[in-house]
């Protein structure tokens, strides 16, 4: 045999050092693994064997730095100081459906609830861009995923990703953002609100480590993740070059559902549903489309025709009617006067809007709606 060799060092303290170690990727490390699910530790390798399973130099001089124990137990501290939970492919926490693709990550970060890991879940991703119809409806159907049992994935992205987020935190607070980046940074920078909400109220996954900034080259490989942790991927509003087809591309690899709804048929954020409608996904008009197809039973009053036009309200959904009782105002202007947190105040408008309690005028205004 080629190599030989005990190990040194705790597999999957090893496996975590050699994931940490700048210039050695997903391919290097597969090399690594023995058949039998097990590592070769480097530091039992000579630099002729660790050459035969396609190491060059530099990256046999990474990875018998990343076999010292003192690298791997500093990486460990760091995390565990910012309470960032690392997971790996040989801890039972981590996702069954995530291990069953192509090329699952050898370890992720988490921060948050990770029994969420092993929850079904549902992938909702869209335009970046979304009309008010393709927002709503991410919410809306995001919202009844949660409080249907399902965990509800996305990207944490501008537009339908951040709704579909925000109808989740809702419906039962069970949504998974999975990042572009390290886990300790927040992108788009604009979503640091929703960002802590998610981590407090449901779970925050990345396979990149601390550092790692975001880019266009990662959110492909953030996308095989949102799949692969998904039973079934739904697309809100998408053009036809859309990003988020790729995920719907990393769902079809692995035998995955594909959802799609459908839109205005002259809107060019409807082309990319239309079209996965026509090669065979499933169109999705109600939740229980999605339901129906994994033997959740719904309750009557969660999942009645009219439960989104229900006129009961929350304590806070009530401060916001309130302050419109006088005059219209502005997003700005409620967050002022409301002292709300961004993210929650978005998910408290969109909520009224479904209710039909408030409406949007034009200059981007709040109302009362006639009615209320």
């Amino acid at each position: 045999m080629l190599m030989k060799g005990e190990m040194v060092m705790d597999k999957r303290k090893l496996l975590i050092a050699l994931h940490e170690m700048k210039g050695i990727g997903w391919k290097s490390i597969s090399r690594f693994m023995k058949q039998n699910g097990d590592l070769y530790d480097p530091l039992s390798l000579t630099d002729r064997q660790l050459a035969a399973i396609g190491l060059d130099q530099a990256k046999i001089a990474l990875a018998r730095k990343a076999a010292d124990e003192t690298y791997a137990a500093g990486r460990l501290r760091e995390y565990e100081r910012r309470g960032i939970a690392v997971v790996t492919v040989f801890d039972a926490a981590y996702p069954k459906l995530l291990r069953q693709i192509a090329q699952p990550p050898w370890v992720i970060y988490c921060i948050g609830d990770i029994s969420l890991l092993q929850h079904p879940a549902i992938a909702v991703v869209g335009t970046r861009t979304p009309t008010f119809y393709g927002r709503k409806n991410a919410f809306q159907i995001s919202k009844r995923l949660a409080e249907a049992g399902f965990t509800v994935v996305s990207g944490l992205a501008r537009g339908i990703d951040s709704d579909a987020h925000r109808g989740a935190l809702l419906g039962a607070a069970a949504t998974i953002a999975v990042l572009g980046s390290g886990p300790d940074i927040v992108y788009p920078p604009e979503h640091g609100d929703l960002f802590r909400e998610i981590a407090q109220k449901g779970l925050i996954v990345t396979e990149f480590p601390l550092g790692t900034k975001s880019h266009p080259g990662l959110f492909p490989l953030r996308n095989r993740i949102i799949a692969g942790l998904s039973l079934g991927t739904l697309v809100v509003e998408a053009a036809l070059k859309s990003g988020s087809l790729i995920t719907v591309d990393y769902a079809l690899q692995e035998s995955r559902d594909v959802f799609a709804m459908p839109g205005p048929i002259d809107s060019p954020k409807s082309q990319g549903p239309l079209s996965l409608i026509k090669q065979g996904a499933k169109l999705v008009a109600d939740v229980r489309d999605i339901l129906e197809e994994y033997g959740h039973t719904m309750e009557c009053e969660a999942f009645s025709d009219c439960a989104g036009q229900t006129t009961e309200t929350t304590g806070d959904e009530q401060k916001v009617l309130n302050l419109l009782r006088h005059e219209p105002a502005s997003f700005d202007r409620l967050l002022e006067l409301g002292n709300f947190e961004f993210g929650h105040l978005h998910a408290v408008l969109l909520s009224l809007l479904m209710k039909r309690l408030i409406e949007q005028r034009p200059g981007s205004l709040y109302a009362l709606s006639e009615s209320t």
